[in-house]
């Protein structure tokens, strides 16, 4: 026997709202960011660059980002879908980019880390909490109160892609910024997948965070051989996810219902 139970939200989801939080949240990083004065090519620079640079913004961000799910009372949907995925395989995509980034770190040259930068580099792993409670929480529970979960996966994923050209205004040259867009929507698409199949963005948020900072130590110092080769499984993991992404998209039951609830499990 199947029960509904519905959960009453605070603010009942709308597509405006979601992007609304969007917007504010890029403008914000790149408010604090910029007043740091500190450009985007000098952040590896210094434990303070780091810091100030990036770590700050992200550090304020999660705070304001906390209060703003509380106060609408999307935490549930935020963190949880009703229903995980009928496929499981594709969980090998996100499986090889955490490979991926172990094996970034196994060529990272940690000799040119000191005490200080090492711990001003770790804030960056906030960037898996901000980023993924916008782009696949918030950003998704506002647009499945109107659209099926495809457009959801791809509306979502390429708003988070996008949002990688702010670093533009923060001193990054362009060619290689819009070739990061592009591997960011990759990238994205298997955070999405590993949402789907583990019905939790918790174990997304660590994924993210785990890739960001791997990425981030390896461009430190004189990076070994396999950490070249992390980056090339991380592509074509990133890329076949694009392609079989619709194995975790057909038969899904996420679309909010109307009113100001939603059900929240089914038994």
């Amino acid at each position: 026997m199947s029960v509904v139970r519905n959960q009453r939200l605070k603010v009942r989801p709308r597509v405006w709202i979601g992007l609304a939080i969007w917007v504010a949240e890029l403008l914000l990083v790149l408010a604090v960011q910029s007043a740091s004065g500190i450009p985007y090519d000098q952040w590896g620079d210094s434990a303070g660059n780091l810091f100030l640079g990036a770590g700050l913004s992200l550090i304020v961000s999660a705070v304001l980002l906390a209060i703003t799910v509380t106060l609408l009372g999307w935490w549930r949907p935020v963190l949880h879908d009703r229903e995980r995925s009928h496929h499981r395989w594709p969980i090998v995509f996100p499986v090889v980019v955490a490979l991926a980034a172990v094996m970034l770190l196994a060529g990272t040259d940690w000799g040119a880390y000191s005490g200080a930068f090492l711990a001003a580099s770790l804030v960056l792993c906030l960037v898996g909490f901000t980023e993924e409670i916008v782009n696949r929480g918030l950003l998704i529970v506002a647009l499945r109160s109107r659209l099926g979960e495809g457009w959801v996966w791809f509306l979502s994923t390429a708003l988070f892609a996008v949002s990688h050209l702010v670093n533009i205004a923060l001193g990054a040259d362009a060619g290689p910024t819009v070739l990061q867009v592009v591997f960011a929507f990759a990238t994205g698409t298997t955070f999405y997948i590993l949402r789907r199949v583990t019905g939790s963005l918790v174990w997304a948020m660590l994924l993210h965070a785990l890739w960001d900072f791997s990425v981030f130590a390896a461009g430190i110092g004189k990076a070994g051989d396999i950490a070249a080769i992390g980056n090339v499984l991380e592509t074509i993991a990133g890329f076949a996810a694009v392609v079989f992404v619709v194995f975790v998209i057909r038969g899904t039951h996420e679309r909010l219902a109307s009113g100001s609830s939603t059900a929240a499990s089914r038994e």
